[in-house]
């Protein structure tokens, strides 16, 4: 169902901090033209712990209408709140958004019944695909191959996002909910990795100043031309450390200014990242060929 580069977006926003909706749609339109298959919006990259309820909402209507139906939107709308999470399917479903993104519930820390209960929930209230995104490293809680196989069989649920970085779950998930179960990696450093263990694509960071090269090497990976794929993941490796040298989105939001898509400002509790943080990013860019 999905497949390819797929990209976490970024909120772009004004430098006091309001989104900057002029700057996001054209954000957007570039990431279509550069290639992108996907399109994920108010995730943890778009900042949506510090979102409103409004904006996130604005921000899902926005990027359905500048997508204009070229590619898939894929909605966040995870809480660790099963209610809250069902209101923003429901707004995604509403907005004409393609499918959900819903996290595993963090901080409070559900059991594995509790997860298996929060997603059926979710997906029995709105009839739309829902993608799991399962991020231990944020939410705490990590949902077991045997949880996601007993969702699996829920029509509305039909994939994962896995942010483990585990290579070996890829291979159990395949096995245990059928090759169909749409299996999209988390990790930009795991891409292609993900793919040779049967995944199907990647939810990516970097894809937000690199469109172009990171749908470049999903289409060599698909065409057969492995080495081609390996090369360019050897080209982006020190992008993706960069990325991720402070807590993202601090430093691909900096990266982003760079190219002219809008502020670096993240909101707080982010704060600026740092001069040496600046300093790798913007060496990162230029090594990869992507800033002059």
């Amino acid at each position: 169902m999905f497949k390819g580069s797929l990209v976490a977006l970024i909120t772009p926003m004004t430098r006091d901090g309001a989104v900057d909706e002029k700057a996001f749609q054209g954000f957007v339109d570039w990431q279509v033209r550069e290639g992108t298959q996907g399109l994920i919006p108010v995730g943890t990259t778009g900042e949506s712990p510090t979102l409103s309820h409004t904006e996130h909402e604005r921000v899902v209507e926005m990027c359905v209408e500048a997508a204009g139906g070229r590619v898939p939107v894929i909605a966040g709308a995870g809480s660790n709140s099963t209610a809250e999470a069902i209101r923003l399917a429901k707004h995604a479903k509403a907005a004409g958004a393609d499918a959900t993104l819903v996290v595993t519930p963090y901080y409070n820390k559900p059991t594995q019944e509790g997860l298996f209960l929060h997603f059926t929930a979710i997906a029995d209230a709105v009839d739309l695909p829902l993608i799991i995104y399962n991020i231990p490293p944020r939410s705490v809680v990590d949902m077991s191959v045997d949880t996601m196989a007993r969702l699996a069989r829920h029509p509305n649920i039909v994939g994962v996002k896995d942010a483990t970085a585990n290579l070996t779950r890829p291979l159990h998930t395949r096995l245990a909910c059928g090759p169909e179960f749409c299996q999209l990696s988390g990790e930009d450093h795991t891409a292609v990795s993900f793919l040779a263990a049967g995944g199907h694509g990647c939810i990516s960071v970097t894809g937000n100043i690199a469109p172009r090269l990171c749908r470049e090497m999903h289409d060599a990976w698909a065409e057969g031309r492995a080495a081609d794929a390996i090369a360019i993941q050897d080209r982006l490796v020190p992008v993706h450390d960069a990325m991720f040298c402070e807590t993202s989105p601090g430093p691909v939001k900096f990266a982003a200014s760079l190219l002219g898509h809008g502020s670096e400002h993240c909101r707080l509790p982010l704060a600026p990242i740092a001069q040496n943080s600046r300093d790798r990013v913007r060496a990162a860019l230029t090594g990869a060929g992507l800033l002059n």
